[in-house]
C-alpha cells in the first residue's frame, strides 16, 4: 500500500494510499481478449440528486436488516441515499449540507455517522466516464520465468497445479486492462466492476484500468502461462476487476472500499488483493467521529465478504513504520490538506489491519524491502516486492514494465492463496490464513533492533515468506486427512514428539499411508524421524541424512498395513548433534 496519494504521482516518497510502485519502464505486447460480458447490478440504490458543489460523502451505519427507516431518514434531512447494504447495516450518503452529520447522529436507529472525505464527491459520480480502452501493443513470444517467482518456487509449483478456473480472485484496484495477452484468458468480465464512488456500475469496461498499479498486480497474481510476456504466481485462476480508485485522484474511499468488499462477497471471489489503504486517512483514529464511521463500515463488510467465503490479502504500506508502534501520521487527510498528528495503535491502517486481513510486508531478495510497513503482531506474510530492479509485470495496453512496493508483494500471496484454494476447494478463509501461516518459511530478524519476536514469527517477516510449492505439496490426497499444524520445538540432543489423533478409519492403514512432514531446522543430516504407529511399532522417514541442508519437506510412502488405523499416531523427531536447533512446522497423515 503505498502510503500516499496517487495523485502525487506513481513513485516512493510520494503521500499515495496505493501499495507502493516504482516508475515504470514498459516493453510492448498485446492480444485480443474476448468480449466481456456486463454483470448484474449487486445491490439496489436510490438515485441520486443532481451534483451541486459541496456535495460530501457520508457512512451512515445502523442495524443489519431492514434499513428503510434510516434511509427515509437521510432524505428527511437533506440527503440522498447514493448507495446502501441492508445485510450489514451499511447506509452511503450525500449531503451539501453542513449539518447532515450532526443531524443524522440523533436520529433513532442511526448508531454511527461520519464523512468519508475532507473534499467534495465529484461531478462525475453521478454520469461516471468509462475508463480509456488502450489500444494493444504486440510483443515477440517467450515468457521467461522471474527471481520472484523462483524466490517463492511458484515455478516448482506449477508442476503440480496452475490453479484451477473456477477459483476467482478479485483485484480491488486501479482496475484491470481485460484485453492484455497476458490477462484476457484468465479475466471474468461477468463479474468486474467499478466500484468507485461507492456504487456498482456494471457496463462494459468500467473495471478497466485508471492507471497502470491494478493491471500489474494482476499479472503477478495470475498472468496466463501461454508462452507470452510473464506468468502470475496461479496461472490458472480466474481474476475479475473491481475497481475502487476514483478517476483523476486515483483515491479509494471508504464507500468504495465496502462496495468491492460486498461484491467480493456476493459474486464467489474466493481471494481477494488489496494493495491500497482506504483513504483519506492512513491511519482511522476510533477517537474521531467520522473516522469510527469508516473503520466500522469497512469492518462489516470485510466481514461480510469473509463469512461468504472470501479472503482478504493485503499490503502492508510503504512508509517504513513499525505499525504495532504507531505515534505520527504526517500524510493525512490526502484528498486536501495534510495534518501532523499524533496517534496511537488504536488508529488503523485499513484494509490490512483490521481481523481477518492477512496482512504483507515487502521482502528483497534476502531483507526486508526498506520501504515496507512491519510490525510485531501486525504481519503476518511476506513476499518479493522488488527492490532497485523491481516486480516485473503487466501494464495496460499490452505492455509490461515494473514497480517496487507492498503493493508488488500482496499479489504474491494472494496467489499463493489461489494456489491453496485450488487444491482446497472447500477450504474456509480462517483455513485458507492458517495455510498460509503454515506454508511459509521462516526468516529471522537481522541485526536490527527495530525486528522484534522470533524466527518463527516476527515484526519484519511474520511467519515468513510464502512458498508455493509448499503450499501445494502439501494438499490432502484423496482419502481421509488428518494434520497437526501446532509448532514443536526441536532443541539439541532432543526427541520430541507431534501426536495426531485418527478416528473414523474402519480396519487397517493401507500398504500406501502417505505421510507429510514439514520440520524446519538447519543442518537436517542432524535428525533421525519416525513415524509412529498407535501399537508403538516405528517407522523411519528420515535416517539422518542429507547433511548441512536445510528443512525438511517431503511426503513419505509408509507400508503400515499391520496397523490399526484408528488410534493416537505420532511424528518422533531426535535430534542426534548439537549447534542446530528447529522445530516440527506441521506434519499430517492421509489413508
Amino acid at each position: 500500500m503505498l502510503a500516499a496519494t496517487l495523485g502525487a504521482a506513481l513513485t516512493f516518497g510520494a503521500p499515495a494510499a496505493l501499495a507502493g510502485t516504482d516508475p515504470v519502464t514498459p516493453s510492448g505486447s498485446a492480444a485480443p481478449a474476448p468480449a466481456p460480458v456486463p454483470a448484474p447490478e449487486a445491490a439496489p440504490a436510490a438515485q441520486s440528486a443532481a451534483w451541486v458543489a459541496g456535495t460530501r460523502a457520508y457512512l451512515v451505519i445502523t442495524a443489519p436488516g431492514d434499513t428503510t427507516a434510516v434511509r427515509n431518514a437521510v432524505t428527511a434531512n437533506g440527503g440522498t441515499v447514493f448507495q446502501y447494504y441492508d445485510a450489514i447495516g451499511v447506509i452511503t450518503a450525500h449531503s451539501a449540507s453542513a449539518s447532515f452529520a450532526a443531524t443524522m447522529r440523533g436520529v433513532s436507529g442511526v448508531q454511527q455517522v461520519g464523512a468519508t472525505r475532507t473534499s467534495d464527491v465529484p461531478a462525475d459520480a453521478y454520469n461516471p466516464a468509462l475508463p480509456a480502452n488502450p489500444a494493444q501493443s504486440t510483443t515477440p513470444s517467450g515468457e521467461p520465468v522471474r527471481a520472484d517467482m523462483t524466490q517463492i518456487k511458484a515455478d516448482q509449483a506449477w508442476a503440480v497445479t496452475t490453479g484451477s478456473a473456477s477459483v476467482k480472485v478479485g483485484i480491488l484496484d486501479t482496475g484491470v486492462d481485460d484485453q492484455h495477452q497476458d490477462l484476457a484468458p484468465n479475466f471474468n468480465a461477468a463479474d468486474s466492476a467499478s466500484c468507485a464512488y461507492g456504487k456498482p456500475d456494471t457496463r462494459t469496461g468500467a473495471w478497466r484500468d485508471v492507471g497502470t498499479h491494478g493491471t500489474h498486480v494482476a499479472g503477478t497474481v495470475a498472468a496466463a502461462k501461454n508462452g507470452k510476456g510473464v506468468i502470475g504466481v496461479a496461472p490458472g485462476v480466474r481474476i475479475s476487476s473491481v475497481r475502487i480508485a476514483e478517476p483523476g485522484s486515483s483515491l479509494f474511499f471508504a464507500e468504495n472500499t465496502i462496495c468491492g468488499f460486498m461484491w467480493a462477497g456476493d459474486h464467489g471471489f474466493k481471494v481477494t488483493n488489496n494493495s491500497y489503504y482506504t483513504d483519506p486517512w492512513q491511519f482511522n483514529c476510533p477517537d474521531n467521529v467520522d473516522q469510527a464511521a469508516i473503520i466500522e463500515g469497512v469492518r462489516r463488510a470485510q466481514e461480510y465478504a469473509e463469512g461468504k467465503g472470501s479472503l482478504q490479502v493485503a499490503a502492508a504500506g510503504n512508509s517504513n513504520i513499525d505499525l504495532a508502534n504507531k505515534t505520527t501520521d504526517t500524510e493525512s487527510p490526502n484528498d486536501s490538506t495534510p495534518v501532523t498528528r499524533t496517534i496511537t495503535n488504536a488508529c488503523l491502517d485499513i484494509p490490512t489491519e483490521l481481523p481477518g486481513v492477512v496482512t504483507v510486508s515487502a521482502m528483497g531478495t534476502t531483507a526486508k524491502a526498506s520501504y515496507s510497513n512491519y510490525g510485531l503482531n501486525v504481519i503476518d506474510v511476506t513476499a518479493p516486492g522488488g527492490d532497485s530492479t523491481g516486480i516485473y509485470s503487466t501494464l495496460p495496453g499490452g505492455k509490461y514494465g515494473s514497480k517496487s512496493g507492498t503493493s508488488m508483494a500482496s499479489p504474491h500471496v494472494a496467489g499463493v492463496a489461489a494456489l491453496l484454494a485450488s487444491t482446497n476447494p472447500d477450504i474456509t478463509p480462517a483455513e485458507l490464513r492458517d495455510k498460509l501461516a503454515t506454508q511459509a518459511n521462516d526468516i529471522a530478524c537481522p541485526s536490527d533492533s527495530r525486528c522484534k519476536g522470533t524466527t518463527a514469527r516476527n515484526g519484519f517477516f511474520g511467519e515468513g515468506q510464502v512458498d508455493a510449492l509448499k503450499a501445494v505439496g502439501s494438499t490432502p490426497q484423496p482419502g481421509k486427512y488428518f494434520e497437526n499444524t501446532a509448532d514443536f520445538a526441536i532443541g539439541d540432543n532432543t526427541t520430541v514428539e507431534s501426536p495426531i489423533t485418527v478416528s473414523g478409519v474402519t480396519g487397517n492403514a493401507p500398504a500406501t499411508l502417505k505421510v507429510g512432514v514439514n520440520i524446519v531446522h538447519t543442518y537436517i543430516g542432524d535428525l533421525k524421524v519416525d513415524l509412529i504407529a498407535p501399537d508403538g511399532t516405528a517407522y523411519t522417514l528420515h535416517n539422518r541424512s542429507g547433511g548441512s541442508t536445510d528443512n525438511i519437506s517431503q511426503i513419505y510412502t509408509v507400508n503400515a498395513s499391520s496397523e490399526s488405523a484408528d488410534g493416537t499416531w505420532k511424528l518422533r523427531v531426535n535430534d542426534n548433534a548439537r549447534g542446530d536447533t528447529g522445530r516440527i512446522d506441521s506434519w499430517n497423515i492421509t489413508f
